[in-house]
């Protein structure tokens, strides 16, 4: 496994890394067996970076993961929870609120403290009052040692710009921006490198837009990226290969990108995953699909309130 500097906070992370969003049955019911290995096997094989967050199953990915963490070396692992977002429509990033929600997260977790706290999807709320209100409160946690860095996530990079110009933060973890389909990303990364600021990338496969077992119905991506990725992963399966390694290691390829985050809670899509890090990017296949992607490069879709997307 390849290990990498997270900005400025000097942490070494696992250039693969795990999202622990599936521990929730975010995306299915999941087997609690299954989530709890997915977890083992990952640390067993390297990784060390795992991310998580109370509004994953409603606290439960927290609590499983908990759970999976019990009697490993705390020093075995990197851990990232969030704050502020609790529901699907349940947002809060109060200071009182956030400050009692990194205890409640600690507790789940049976940890006394996390390496990073993020506030989570910060597109969804008042931008001024999470760099007003939400990131100096996140700096009080942090002196009290419950926490080791502080910073955001979400969609919208144009939210990550204007929080990250207007207060200084440690880690940004954006998803479906760094991708075959999606590479804005690398606009960012200049500016974010500038200011020391570790980059985490989710979602390499754009939420199954690029996947074999298909995207599901709710996916927000308009109808010519649905139709342009489909038609890539035809491809794909046409010469012998497969849309999700290949979307993969393309994200993995570009070093100033700390970690590439993965989430599953199948132990066997997980040494896959983790298989295919180490495996040779097809440099042919590759052009090949981004050019039959290329109509739709960088063609995203809003989230959170419509002032916070530009």
């Amino acid at each position: 496994m390849e290990y990498r500097t997270l900005g400025k906070t000097g942490l070494k992370v696992s250039a693969l890394s795990f999202g622990a969003s599936s521990l929730g049955s975010a995306f299915r019911q999941i087997n609690k067996s299954d989530g709890l290995r997915a977890v083992h096997v990952s640390l067993e094989s390297g990784i060390n970076l795992l991310d998580v967050s109370p509004f994953y199953g409603l606290t439960v990915a927290e609590t499983m993961l908990g759970e999976a963490l019990a009697g490993v070396p705390r020093e075995k692992y990197v851990l990232i929870t969030k704050c502020g977002r609790y529901g699907n429509a349940d947002f809060d990033f109060s200071a009182k609120r956030v400050t009692a929600s990194i205890d409640e997260s600690l507790k789940r977790l049976r940890l006394n403290h996390v390496e990073a706290l993020l506030a989570h999807d910060i597109e969804f709320g008042d931008l001024n009052q999470i760099i007003q209100e939400t990131i100096p409160a996140m700096r009080k946690i942090q002196q009290t040692g419950k926490v080791r860095f502080i910073g955001i996530s979400g969609l919208p990079l144009a939210a990550f710009r204007r929080v990250a110009d207007a207060v200084p933060l440690d880690v940004v973890l954006s998803y479906c921006h760094y991708g075959l389909n999606d590479t804005a990303l690398s606009d960012f990364i200049p500016q974010f490198k500038k200011q020391g600021i570790g980059i985490i990338s989710a979602s390499p496969l754009g939420m199954r837009l690029l996947s074999e077992s298909g995207m599901p119905d709710w996916h927000p991506a308009p109808a010519a990226v649905k139709a342009a990725c489909s038609k890539a992963v035809a491809h794909c399966r046409a010469r012998g290969s497969n849309i999700e390694k290949l979307a993969l290691q393309f994200a993995l390829a570009n070093p100033d990108i700390a970690t590439i985050m993965v989430g599953s809670a199948d132990p066997e899509n997980m040494k896959r995953n983790i298989a295919w890090a180490a495996e040779p990017l097809d440099r042919k296949l590759l052009a090949e699909v981004l050019e039959i992607i290329k109509p739709v490069h960088n063609v995203t879709w809003s989230s959170g309130r419509p002032e916070n997307n530009v």
